[in-house]
């Protein structure tokens, strides 16, 4: 016990000597562990604890739930992506080939140190994507590629904000946070019903816009390796390298859910009893429009 107190210990001086004394008093940002901490909880509650408590539960109804939590998403995302933008990347004076962090405290630069913090913060508030699922009992929505997004992406951006926030990282909060709009909206346009189905055939090219994103942050980041740059060349791969591990990831879902063929077995038309009665825009057989078609929303994986 001795020993791992002394670690800790030594872990915190670590930190403080070494993270940016901007960010080191900010809330969750003294220790990597708090963060760590919620990030396996929050994959403990989604694969474990959260489908045995909704096992012999019904369904939630969150359609109204499910639509105002993806606008809050549209409008936060709109938001860090102006203040990302418009701290660096919009005024001229940020360069997509090399920039540099810079340690001062200009107004204009804390601007872009607060917007990394609220961007790591954003992956928090991506969870409740997973937790509707579990709440609605879409168990089978919680893949491998879903978890390990929502699971992995605060610990990383945590790095970034305590060691490194501005400069040439930010390009990805940038990429991410437009994404991130186009994202949630489909999301909550899905959550309106059956009535909405139309307006979306773009559903595929999201996930298209998504591998994109991982293209161009893998060009700008390892675009460092071959340039001489005043950025930490450890961030170069820990970004460049994330980028690598998502593109794959959100690759072999493109390819499972638009290129391979579906095989269907052969089944009886429903009758009569089984099949769903609209009225007016509501499906009468005891779910509303928004639960009937909200599952629709997981042709994408939420998250980057």
């Amino acid at each position: 016990m001795a020993l791992i107190l002394q670690y800790l210990d030594d872990m915190h001086v670590f930190m403080d000597k070494y993270g940016d004394p901007r960010t080191n008093p900010w809330f969750l940002m003294s220790s990597p562990f708090p963060t760590l901490i919620i990030c396996l909880s929050y994959v403990y509650l989604v694969k474990v604890l959260g489908p045995r408590l909704m096992e012999n539960r019904k369904p939630f109804e969150l359609k109204n739930i499910i639509i105002g939590y993806n606008f809050l998403q549209v409008i936060f995302s709109a938001w860090l992506f102006y203040q990302i933008g418009w701290s660096g990347w919009f005024t001229g004076e940020y360069s997509y080939r090399c920039q540099p962090v810079d340690h001062s405290t200009k107004p204009q630069t804390m601007r872009m140190v607060h917007a990394c913090w609220w961007y790591y913060f954003s992956k928090f508030t991506e969870f409740f994507d997973t937790f509707f699922f579990i709440l609605r009992k879409k168990n089978d929505q919680v893949s491998t590629l879903h978890v390990i997004h929502h699971g992995v992406m605060p610990m990383s951006v945590w790095f970034g904000v305590k060691f490194t926030p501005g400069g040439h990282s930010t390009f990805f909060g940038l990429l991410n946070t437009f994404v991130h709009i186009i994202m949630y909206t489909y999301y909550m346009l899905t959550a309106m019903g059956p009535h909405m189905r139309k307006y979306l055939w773009w559903k595929k090219y999201v996930t298209t816009l998504q591998m994109t994103q991982f293209v161009c942050i893998i060009v700008h980041a390892f675009q460092l390796l071959f340039i001489e740059c005043n950025y930490p060349r450890a961030f170069v791969w820990w970004i460049g390298m994330h980028a690598v591990m998502f593109f794959f990831l959100f690759r072999d879902f493109y390819i499972n859910s638009y290129k391979k063929p579906k095989k269907r077995a052969a089944s009886p038309p429903p009758t009569a009893l089984e099949a769903p009665l609209y009225k007016n825009g509501v499906v009468k057989n005891g779910f509303s429009n928004g639960h009937a078609f909200v599952r629709a929303r997981t042709v994408l994986p939420a998250g980057n």
